[in-house]
């Protein structure tokens, strides 16, 4: 049992999906009484160090953003198994039934509520950065913020796409479909895959449609000040570059006070 002082509750494993076996998967658990969070945001997750790994706590604690909604019951993460990381080498080897620790604090501030104003929402992923965007679709504040999203996806292999039945059939979904006028109409999906070629996907990296323009192509909308917003999500050397490639184009960070168009997460 945790202790009600403690800063952290102990929680049930309810569900395991393998994505690609010993790189991918997500797993749901139970959410803990009073926990909220804005669409976005991330948990700090605790596991036991079973293996008694060398230098690392009783409890090794790692950022995980949230895939599940803020109204959902459960709680949803997506993780990829890094080879012989302290964290994943336990959290891959849990089983349903088992427990996994959870901060009561929510964490980071990759929201819309970084921006005040826009019309068009770029959701701009790779990887299991793509957590925090399937959770900032299903949120239908977002919809009533801005008037189209358009979710970008990069991954280097097909089998990296995941959640494509959950992507494909978001417009389907009966109560996003009844909170959300014409949501068919509003959502653009682009899938991206580097190392392959897929039908129906783009293969280069993102900066290079950003920079190359074919992300507007494709999409068949334009990047401007005045509509266009930019959440970015993934490897920080990911990152970087896009930031770089989107202020080449003239776009700027959204800081407190200081109005921007591009949101990032920092979870170190």
């Amino acid at each position: 049992m945790t202790s009600p002082d403690e800063k952290y509750t102990r929680e049930t494993i309810t569900g395991i999906r393998v994505w690609v076996p010993g790189k991918l998967f997500s797993f749901t658990c139970t959410r803990p009484n009073g926990f909220r969070f804005t669409a976005g945001q991330f948990a700090r997750l605790g596991v036991d160090n079973t293996l008694n790994i060398p230098g690392e706590p009783d409890i090794i604690w790692r950022a995980y953003s949230m895939v599940s909604g803020p109204f959902d019951e459960h709680l949803e993460f997506f993780s990829i198994v890094v080879p012989n990381g302290a964290f994943t080498s336990h959290l891959s080897k849990l089983k349903v039934g088992d427990t996994v620790c959870v901060d009561k604090t929510n964490f980071g501030f990759l929201t819309t509520a970084r921006f005040e104003s826009g019309r068009h929402l770029w959701l701009l992923g790779s990887g299991t950065g793509l957590a925090p965007f399937l959770s900032i679709l299903h949120d239908p504040a977002t919809w009533d913020q801005f008037e189209k999203i358009i979710l970008v996806h990069s991954a280097r292999t097909a089998e990296e796409l995941v959640y494509q039945a959950e992507i494909q059939a978001f417009t389907d979904h009966p109560l996003m479909s009844e909170l959300v006028p014409d949501l068919n109409s509003r959502f653009v999906y682009v899938p991206v895959v580097t190392r392959e070629r897929v039908a129906n996907c783009l293969t280069q990296r993102i900066t290079q449609l950003i920079d190359n323009g074919e992300l507007e192509q494709v999409t068949g909308l334009a990047f401007e000040q005045t509509d266009s917003r930019f959440m970015i999500c993934g490897n920080p050397e990911m990152v970087t570059d896009i930031r770089k490639s989107l202020k080449n184009k003239g776009f700027s960070p959204a800081r407190r006070n200081s109005p921007g168009e591009i949101a990032v997460e920092n979870y170190w």
